[in-house]
C-alpha cells in the first residue's frame, strides 16, 4: 500500500506530493510545523500539539488553514490511510504561496497545509533506550526565538550531524554561561544526586516541549520532585541520570555526555521509570 499524504486540500501519493516553488515555506523558512507521536492506535497528547500550533501560528501572523476540529480530522485521516499504529504524524503549515518579497503578501493568501504519516519499530526504541545515547554539546548559535517550532532548522540540521558524524543521538546547545539550553530535537534533563529532576526553564531560550510538559505531570503524580533551572554542562558530568525528551523519542536515556560517561554508563532507574509510565498518563485520542 503506498503510502499517503495530504497537501492543501487533497490526499495523494507520498511519491506525488508536492509544494509550489513560491511557497514561503520553501523560499524563507517562514512556516511552523509539529510531531505527534502514534502509539497503539492513538495519537499521542494532540491537544498539546495544537495548542502549542497555534501559539506559533499567532507569533508568526499566519493564520489556521483550517478550523481546529478540521485540522484533527485531517490527522486521524493521514494516520489511518496509511495505517500507522506506531509511528509520528507531522503537519506543517506554511504563509502560503506567493511572489518572492521578504515583506508578507499584500493580497492575502491561503496558508499552505501538508501531513503526512509514517510507521515506526517500537521494538527498535526500546532497544536504544535499554542501552541509553550519548550526547555532544555545541556552542548556541540559533536566534532568540527558538520558543516558536518554525521549520527554519538549518542550525538544528548541522548540529544533529555533527552528532551522528560523533557517535551520539543528540547535541546540546549551550549558552555562554556553559549552561545546557536543549537539544537538536528535543528537551534535555538530568537527574541529581538526591533524585531531583532538573530541565531548564521554557521561556523564550528553549521550545516547550510537549512531552517535556506531559513528563512533568507524571512526575508529579510519581512523587518525583522538579526544578525548572538551567543546569552547566558540568553538572551534567556529575548528575545521577540525564534523558531527553521528544514526541520521536519520548523518554530516552543519556549514558554518554561527549567523552565522559553519565553515572555508571548504564540508563538510569528514573528514566526508565518514566518511559514505562508516560503512556498511562499522556492524552490519547483515537486515530
Amino acid at each position: 500500500m503506498p503510502r499517503i499524504a495530504y497537501v492543501n486540500g487533497r490526499y495523494v501519493r507520498h511519491a506525488d506530493a508536492a509544494v509550489h516553488i513560491e511557497d514561503r515555506g520553501y523560499q524563507f523558512a517562514d512556516g511552523v510545523y509539529e510531531v505527534c507521536e502514534v502509539a497503539r492506535g492513538f495519537i499521542i497528547d494532540m491537544t498539546r500539539h495544537l495548542d502549542r500550533l497555534g501559539r506559533s501560528l499567532s507569533e508568526l501572523s499566519i493564520g489556521w488553514p483550517m478550523n481546529r476540529k478540521a485540522l484533527e480530522f485531517v490527522l486521524r485521516e493521514v494516520v489511518r490511510r496509511n495505517q500507522v499504529k506506531n509511528g509520528l504524524v507531522y503537519l506543517q503549515v506554511t504563509r502560503g504561496v506567493a511572489p518572492r518579497d521578504h515583506f508578507f503578501p499584500t493580497i492575502p493568501v491561503r496558508p499552505a497545509l501538508v501531513v503526512t504519516a509514517k510507521k515506526t519499530d517500537p521494538a527498535i526504541a526500546n532497544k536504544k533506550a535499554e542501552q541509553g545515547v550519548g550526547v555532544i554539546t555545541v556552542p548556541e548559535n540559533r536566534w532568540d526565538r527558538v520558543d516558536i517550532k518554525t521549520v527554519g532548522l538549518l542550525p538544528n540540521v548541522l548540529v544533529k550531524q555533527q552528532a551522528k558524524e560523533a557517535s551520539a543521538a543528540e547535541a546540546w546547545f549551550v549558552d555562554e554561561d556553559g549552561r545546557v539550553k536543549e537539544g537538536g530535537s528535543t528537551n534535555a534533563w538530568i537527574v541529581t544526586k538526591d533524585g531531583t529532576l532538573v530541565t531548564r526553564p521554557a521561556d523564550f531560550g528553549i521550545l516547550r516541549g510537549v512531552t517535556r510538559a506531559t513528563l512533568m505531570d507524571l512526575a508529579a503524580k510519581l512523587g518525583l520532585k522538579v526544578e525548572e533551572r538551567a543546569f552547566s554542562v558540568d553538572e551534567a558530568y556529575e548528575a545521577r541520570e540525564a534523558f531527553i525528551t521528544a514526541a520521536s523519542t519520548v523518554v530516552m536515556p543519556v549514558v554518554r555526555i561527549n567523552d565522559r560517561s553519565v553515572a555508571n554508563g548504564h540508563p538510569g532507574e528514573t528514566a526508565r521509570k518514566l518511559r514505562e509510565a508516560f503512556f498511562d498518563i499522556a492524552e490519547k485520542s483515537p486515530a
